[in-house]
């Protein structure tokens, strides 16, 4: 496997419906007219990705006042992301995608370098789509710790 087609501010955000955490379905358009922040972690319950997911809750607020719905998605099945969801107090949707169509779409799945060694695995990535649909921002390869706050400044949400 050769390293995932990249996505690129200005290309339309490729559509999905997924389920999320109880089993909903949920798809990119029902957030249409909405900027949505959609983040690839690797593995649920984690400890990255629970130190990035908290951060997103602890942010959520100042994301949802400037307009931003917040959307997490890794290929865990939806009873893992519950037990997550619950265990952290997270109050934003986390998408189950356990067949990685939607990530390899996002160029958010593929090879990546792992502690030196070349892996295939989810690339945490984070995605700006617009009202419009398409990416404001693809940010790829982020890091768990810290990202959050770097995107509130992308986005000027913080000094």
């Amino acid at each position: 496997m050769t390293a995932p087609a990249r996505l690129s501010p200005g290309d339309p955000a490729p559509a999905f419906t997924l389920p999320d955490a109880d089993g909903t379905p949920r798809s990119l358009a029902d957030f249409a007219g909405r900027r949505v922040v959609l983040y690839a972690y690797p593995a649920a319950s984690t400890p990255g990705c629970t130190k990035q997911a908290c951060d997103f809750r602890d942010n959520l607020a100042l994301l949802n006042d400037a307009g931003y719905q917040v959307l997490g998605i890794s290929p865990d099945k939806p009873a893992k992301l519950a037990k997550f969801r619950d265990a952290e107090g997270l109050t934003f949707p986390l998408l189950s995608d356990p067949d990685k169509e939607v990530l390899a779409a996002y160029g958010a799945f593929g090879e990546k370098q792992l502690y030196g060694k070349t892996v295939t695995g989810v690339i945490r990535s984070t995605f700006v789509i617009g009202p419009d649909g398409t990416l404001e921002k693809a940010l790829y390869n982020v890091k768990a710790t810290g990202h959050v706050a770097k995107l509130l400044r992308d986005l000027e949400l913080a000094a």
